[in-house]
């Protein structure tokens, strides 16, 4: 008999899904899906724009209309960094950091074997950016930064507004990869200095999968990258360069943005101070159990988020994802959680063991999972 199910993987999709989310998209799929444009007799309410004017309005974007859905977080940087390199004429200088995910890596790499552009790692300092190690990276040519906003694997917040406000006197385009802090920092796009933010709505958002995307303050910065169907100027044989016809084309995720939208008023509700404290909480209780001991090594006793890293000693992280499995119940996530770069600093490259509560983890869950990780290093030790 398997023991009862702990969930500790919300860094890579956040479950449970509050009652409300299931409850909404329920109620939505009652009925037709309504949306600009369309005969709204008899159909739900136009999904899109409330799930647009529910993500502007929980960061405090500008203009709504900025803001852009995609199937997730890396088909949003996929087709900011395309598309900005589809405006520049030449070669050109990109920055990102150690902290990366494959989801900026890989396509900036791809940009730099087709000789696009050069691309500067710029290494953490124990688990941050430095902004004056961002400045020094800068070159005449630097036109782009990419960087990590909160690191899935170190679970550190970045300073994206000191580091933001250097790049903007270079005039350098900043986006900061929001994947990991939406839902948990709060966020202000009205005041930071970005010239986009990406977002994914499965993780803290507390959306279903396939949902995501970004904020671009400037959107003539970023050219089109898909074409298609928008529902607006049908006869016009290019895609229309309003906003948010110019980054959207085809059938949107109805139920999608349904999800993210409730998982956005269950966060409203629950109040920034209230994640907040749960943060802090749920990672004591780990971080606790996990001192004064040699057989668990902790990547970051610190962190910003809920997002602890480690490794038994004498055990590969698989199997120690394996044992907690079989044994416990427990869900983590190992290996190099597609961040190659820091796993390379920290561990060899080997990878790690990831655990992500979330504000619906109960504590008592966290203790008990805690003290399982604990008995399970200290069994290999003596064994």
């Amino acid at each position: 008999m398997e023991p009862p199910l702990i969930y500790l993987n919300n860094a890579a999709t956040s479950w449970p899904k509050p009652p409300g989310v299931i409850a909404a998209v329920n109620d939505a799929l009652a009925l037709p899906f309504g949306e600009a444009g369309r005969s709204a007799a008899g159909l739900s309410s136009d999904c899109v724009a409330d799930a647009r004017e529910a993500v502007a309005r929980y960061f405090h974007a500008p203009e709504t209309d900025h803001v852009i859905f995609s199937a997730n977080a890396t088909d949003a940087l996929n087709t900011l960094i395309s598309g900005f390199a589809i405006n520049e004429a030449g070669p050109f200088h990109a920055i990102i950091s150690d902290l990366e995910h494959n989801s900026v890596i890989r396509p900036l790499r791809t940009l730099e074997a087709g000789g696009r552009c050069s691309v500067t790692v710029v290494p953490s300092t124990g688990a941050r950016v430095d902004p004056d190690a961002v400045a020094a990276a800068l070159r005449p040519d630097t036109r782009l930064a990419v960087l990590s906003h909160g690191s899935n694997v170190l679970g550190s917040v970045q300073d994206i507004s000191a580091i933001g406000k250097l790049l903007q006197d270079e005039s350098v385009f900043f986006i900061a990869d929001g994947a990991q802090t939406a839902g948990l920092a709060q966020i202000d796009l009205g005041r930071l200095p970005l010239d986009a933010f990406v977002f994914t709505g499965h993780k803290y958002l507390f959306g279903f999968p396939g949902t995501g995307g970004f904020y671009i303050r400037d959107p003539e910065k970023s050219a089109s990258t898909r074409q298609g169907g928008t529902g607006t100027d049908s006869r016009y044989p290019l895609q229309p360069q309003g906003m948010p016809e110019k980054f959207e084309a085809g059938t949107h995720n109805y139920p999608g943005l349904v999800s993210l939208a409730a998982g956005i008023a269950f966060l409203e509700e629950t109040g920034a101070d209230a994640i907040a404290r749960s943060i802090t909480r749920q990672a004591g209780i780990f971080l606790r159990e996990f001192s004064g001991t040699d057989t668990i090594q902790v990547y970051n006793t610190n962190p910003d988020l809920p997002v602890i890293s480690f490794n038994l000693r004498d055990l590969e992280n698989e199997d120690t994802g394996f044992v907690l499995r079989r044994m416990y119940g427990i869900v983590t996530r190992t290996g190099l959680h597609c961040a190659p770069l820091i796993h390379d600093r920290i561990d060899g490259g080997h990878g790690c063991v990831r655990i992500s509560p979330s504000i619906l983890t109960p504590d008592e869950t966290c203790r008990s999972a805690a003290a399982a990780i604990r008995e399970v290093a200290d069994s290999v030790h003596s064994a």
